[in-house]
């Protein structure tokens, strides 16, 4: 196994351009475990840690341009404001050694469907570009997963950043997992509502080939929201509309059974968190985020 060192981004276009099997490894933390366990032996590394333009992040207007090396801690404590979602599943990464080094991008590009980031990026909207010595494109986040550990990237293509919108109302973000801490999620759920544009978002994670968004769920829910007038009115979700829309979140899992927990409880623990999160967001939106929207 040969070790590619480029210290700079074109430099490391360069090494992948001339080796398009080579494996980006950042922080690691996905890539020595497969590594490790002879899962993975791949003939190049391409080491990225010299590149500082993969953990700087920008706060701009409307986005956060955010590096693909950028540590779920830095998310963290700087941007928790901005990505809310993001940041609460930053805090369910692994441990705080794994979080000092793990970033967005690392799990991006191995696609896992486990991958602590994926529901929170899937709910706010995400959009990642990518780039090659041929040039870079935006892809949307609905678009990058497309199988299992698979993703949209060319071979000769390397993660740069990822563009998420500010948030313009509650985020939240659950995780399920079999102990507290360092573990693969049994599932996931993020939600995020957006009231610039009056729609809901979700992203659902460890319960289906790839990481998905509960597509019916929010159809339904948004239609419910507009026609029963929530979004200006403010009124309390009635249990029944939540109901549905858990049920239909739970619906859109196609789960399988393995050492962490069922198909069934997967589906089950999916609409459970859907439902907590849809009343979590819907309260900070009838208080500080109504609030806020009135007095602009």
């Amino acid at each position: 196994m040969d070790f590619l060192r480029p210290a700079s981004w074109e430099e490391a276009l360069a090494a992948k351009a001339e080796h398009p099997t080579a494996v980006p490894i950042a922080g690691g933390t996905d890539v020595m475990v497969e590594i490790n366990f002879d899962h993975r032996r791949p003939e190049y590394l391409l080491d990225l840690n010299r590149v500082e333009l993969l953990r700087e992040w920008e706060v701009g207007e409307e986005n956060v341009r955010l590096g693909a090396s950028v540590p779920y801690t830095q998310i963290m404590e700087n941007l928790r404001a901005e990505l809310p979602g993001l940041a609460l599943a930053s805090h369910t990464v692994a441990s705080p050694q794994i979080r000092n080094r793990g970033g967005v991008g690392g799990n991006l590009g191995t696609a896992s469907p486990a991958g602590d980031a994926h529901p929170a990026l899937l709910a706010a909207g995400a959009e990642v570009e990518v780039e090659s010595v041929r040039g870079s494109r935006l892809i949307p986040i609905d678009e990058f997963y497309t199988g299992v550990k698979r993703n949209a990237l060319q071979p000769d293509e390397l993660i740069k950043t990822v563009h998420v919108k500010k948030a313009d109302g509650p985020q939240q973000y659950s995780k399920v997992g079999t102990r507290n801490a360092m573990v693969i999620a049994v599932c996931a759920f993020g939600l995020a509502l957006h009231p610039e544009t009056r729609t809901v978002r979700t992203g659902i994670g460890s319960a289906a080939p790839t990481p998905i968004r509960a597509k019916e769920a929010e159809a339904f829910l948004n239609a419910a929201l507009e026609e029963g007038g929530f979004w200006d009115n403010g009124k309390i979700i009635t249990p029944s509309i939540a109901k549905q829309f858990a049920d239909l979140c739970s619906a859109a899992a196609n789960p399988i059974d393995d050492v962490r927990g069922t198909a069934k409880y997967r589906r089950h623990a999916v609409g459970i968190m859907a439902r907590r999160q849809l009343g979590w967001t819907w309260e900070q939106y009838r208080g500080a985020g109504r609030t806020l929207e009135g007095a602009a």
